[in-house]
């Protein structure tokens, strides 16, 4: 649902609001549009769900009161929550005391925004590290936040508002900026990072993860390393964070020796960095740093359903909580190789997110109550050649599961035991291999399972169109002690690289309408920056807006800025040419799509409390973090102040590089393989005992293109492979009828193979593996088809040669010979 966006006076039309690229803060909400009740079991005057907390007082003297217990008094009451102070005999205000719950609803009334739940006083207390119960006061401001929003829905009083306030009035100030020239980060930090990191975060480490800070190039480890460093505040930079707090790989006996000896490196190469002033001649607007933006809080996302949330906010730690407010919590623990990312998020690079298999007994309780449910995950897989890599996982093993969502090379596939599946969710429904629907890059994902539709998969708000393969079965098969795991399978042995953003599991299947509105929604935070132009144009409270949100780990997105003003004075007609987004006393070097901006503020434009300027968007890099980097805005015309801007003449062309001739051909790597036998027998290459052979050929084929790199072993591998897939053909007699037509399997070799019959075998394993005319031309560098004919002819003369086995078995015998010398040959693998 699209959202209003209000300034102090006026309301924003609701198409700019429906554009909102990021997940909510309160990532909640009800605000779906659908109707819905909740999971909560029903009120009978005592809470036996949640040891400790009894009610036996009045009865709740309107529905809003008993909405208020259900969703808020019971969760907080808890004696590790809120319940040991806020009652009668303790501290004011009394909002979860236990004697009357009609007084604890009206101390309660004050504390909350039942119109947009994040802003309530409770939530920020909590935000503020007051009495959090768990070791984020980010999770904790989060599921109370949850509270109040199931409160407001239930109540019919959540808003879609965006509230637009003004910010603090920052002047533009110098800043120290990472220098291009990596001179002095050599002289300092890199002889640290160099020496102790480079055993695995470098290009060359055995076990290689990223970031590369310990590369042997340095201009590759200071690329890796800036977004790591503080120049403000070495100490708190992540790479002594990493050593400090979570005792990452320390070089020495003592973590806080080991960053106090990074935290000087960097200190010293900051020491080296100059203050770059801000160009006095510039047209500026006032600075704003990312938390100074109004936050785009509306609910648009269709979260009734949820019984276990993951945000990943926290940003550090050993724990990712699980926010939903559904207890018990099924907070996951970090295991082995796993990064938090800086714009929410965990990545995986060898490790695995686990929760308890006590609190993941949540999920099976939660969703064989309903008999059905949904996934829905952010992701970033690293690459396309990973296969069996577990994304998230309910399992016991790599053998038995109640559900999981793996990627398959360029494939998505849902695993899901039911009555018509086995223990290990087979056969599991997979994505199209021609549709390609995994990619590297931000994809949201949704897996949905219901006694209707059965299982379908959505990728990025759209419905793939698979067809589940098996029968619509029901959850008595599930298995009550299995774990929720990420990135991995609880036995970490199904290694999945990449990242993982949001996580959602939901009790009910949600709706074709809901996954895109979700896929609407985005994810991470969204910020309304509003710069200041009162100054220039001589308007109060008068600023040119942005939505901003850190992108990822490197970058901004800042998007379709507009002119608001929140007061009420006239709008004069000001000229608008050329905007620029400053970063840290400069203008940004790359990203500058608003540059050619060429428009005019004016009252008839003005509408809704605000006038468009542009629906473009650009990608500005990260700096110093996104609690540091500060903005600002430039103008090459505002009103009467201009900028005489002089372009900056392009640099002279380098001379083209002088390297050495590549060749032209390469070997195809083990992936490519595997693609090449599955496409040219037709076989699947989820074929069970295809897939088994290439479990355990996969390490020993190719993995470059480099021919000098091929040796025998890996064409051992190759034919190992070959001859199962041609296996599988042979013995499929409907494959076989199909691709050898004409053919008598029946006949003995003799019979068998003769002239014609030779033809049968040779000719289609020819159209398969040479190509004879392309656009008319036959191509210059393939194999000769009539020497490859015969050398096929003298393979089956040799197998034919026979006493006392010359039978029909013989026959096919020969065929799977013939097949995999062929498909298997060099005219397969080199290209």
């Amino acid at each position: 649902m699209a959202a209003a966006i209000h300034t102090a006076k006026t309301t924003l039309p609701l198409w700019l609001a429906g554009l909102l690229s990021a997940a909510l803060l309160a990532g909640c909400g009800s605000g779906s549009g659908q109707s819905t009740t909740p999971n909560v079991k029903p009120d009978d005057g005592e809470d036996t769900s949640r040891p400790g907390v009894v009610y036996n007082g009045p009865a709740p003297l309107t529905e809003d009161i008993q909405n208020f217990k259900l969703y808020v008094w019971d969760n907080l009451a808890l004696d590790d929550r809120c319940g040991s102070c806020h009652v009668v005999g303790g501290n004011d205000p009394m909002f979860v005391r236990t004697d009357d719950i009609n007084q604890a609803y009206q101390a309660a009334v004050p504390l909350v925004d039942l119109h947009t739940p994040v802003l309530s006083r409770m939530v920020s207390k909590v935000a503020g590290g007051h009495n959090c119960w768990l070791d984020s006061d980010t999770a904790c401001a989060d599921i109370v936040t949850g509270y109040i929003t199931e409160w407001a829905a239930a109540a019919g009083s959540i808003s879609n508002e965006i509230v637009l306030t003004a910010p603090e009035i920052k002047e533009v100030g110098g800043s120290k900026n990472f220098p291009p020239d990596n001179s002095d980060y050599a002289a300092t930090v890199y002889p640290v990072v160099n020496q102790y990191c480079s055993a695995c975060h470098a290009e060359s480490a055995p076990l290689m993860q990223q970031p590369f800070i310990g590369s042997s190039d340095v201009q590759v480890s200071y690329e890796a390393a800036r977004s790591r460093m503080r120049l403000d505040a070495p100490a708190n930079s992540r790479l002594v964070e990493r050593l400090a707090q979570e005792s990452h790989n320390c070089w020495s006996s003592s973590c806080a020796n080991d960053a106090q000896t990074m935290a000087d490196a960097i200190a010293a190469f900051a020491d080296l960095v100059p203050v770059t002033q801000v160009d006095p001649e510039l047209v500026t607007s006032k600075a704003l740093q990312l938390a100074d933006g109004s936050v785009a809080s509306a609910n648009g996302r269709a979260d009734n359903y949820i019984i276990a949330r993951y945000e990943f906010k926290t940003g550090s730690g050993a724990i990712a909580y699980d926010t939903s407010g559904v207890n018990p919590a099924a907070d996951l623990s970090l295991y082995g190789d796993v990064d938090w990312m800086s714009s929410w998020g965990l990545r995986f690079n060898d490790g695995k997110a686990q929760a308890s298999t006590q609190t993941s007994r949540k999920l099976f309780d939660q969703i064989s109550s309903t008999g059905e449910y949904s996934i829905e995950a952010w992701v970033i897989p690293s690459n396309v050649s990973q296969e069996d890599a577990r994304i998230v996982s309910y399992s016991g093993s790599t053998e038995v599961r109640n559900f999981a969502l793996d990627q398959n090379l360029y494939n998505y596939t849902h695993y899901h035991r039911s009555s018509s599946t086995n223990s290990n969710g087979m056969p599991a429904i997979v994505t199209a291999d021609a549709d390609e629907r995994a990619q590297a890059s931000l994809q949201h994902v949704v897996v949905t399972f219901d006694p209707v539709n059965g299982r379908r998969i959505y990728v990025n708000g759209e419905f793939t169109g698979d067809a589940d393969p098996s029968a619509i079965g029901n959850l008595n098969e599930w298995d009550s002690s299995f774990a929720l795991v990420l990135g991995n399978e609880v036995s970490s042995n199904r290694t999945w690289s990449g990242a993982v953003r949001f996580l959602a599991v939901h009790n009910r299947a949600l709706s074709a309408q809901s996954i895109h509105d979700n896929f609407e929604a985005g994810v991470g935070e969204t910020y309304y920056l509003l710069f200041s132009i009162s100054e220039l144009i001589d308007v109060a409270d008068a600023y040119i807006v942005f939505q901003a949100q850190q992108f990822d780990d490197y970058s901004y997105l800042f998007s379709e800025p507009f002119f608001t003003r929140l007061s009420d004075d006239p709008i004069p007609t000001v000229p608008v040419k050329g905007i620029r987004i400053g970063v840290n006393g400069r203008e940004a070097i790359v990203g500058q799509v608003f540059a050619a901006l060429d428009t005019e503020i004016n009252a008839a434009d003005y509408a809704n409390g605000q006038q468009p300027l542009s629906r473009q968007g650009a990608v500005l890099a990260l700096e110093q973090g996104s609690d540091l980097d500060t903005f600002f805005l430039t103008f090459d015309q505002l009103g009467e102040h201009r900028f005489a801007r002089v372009e900056a003449e392009p640099p002279a062309p380098q001379p083209p590089a002088d390297i050495a001739d590549q060749p032209s051909l390469g070997i195809k790597s083990f992936a490519s393989i595997n693609a090449s036998l599955a496409a040219m027998t037709g076989i699947s290459h989820s074929n069970a005992a295809v897939h088994a052979t290439y479990e355990k050929v996969e390490q020993q084929l190719p993995t470059t293109s480099a021919l000098d790199t091929f040796v025998a072993a890996q064409q051992m591998g190759i034919t190992q492979l070959s001859v199962a897939y041609c296996n599988a053909l042979v013995n499929d007699t409907a494959k076989r009828a199909a691709f050898f037509p004409g053919f008598d399997f029946s006949q003995v070799p003799g019979a068998a193979f003769s002239a014609s019959g030779r033809n049968h075998i040779i000719d289609p394993l020819l159209n398969a593996l040479v190509a004879a005319e392309v656009n008319g031309s036959s191509l210059a560098t393939q194999a000769n088809p009539s020497s490859t004919r015969a050398e096929l002819n003298k393979l089956i003369d040799t197998m034919t040669v026979c006493s006392g086995d010359c039978n029909a078995e013989r026959t096919a015998t020969t065929v799977k010979a013939t097949c995999a010398a062929a498909l298997g040959s060099a005219i397969m693998l080199v290209h």
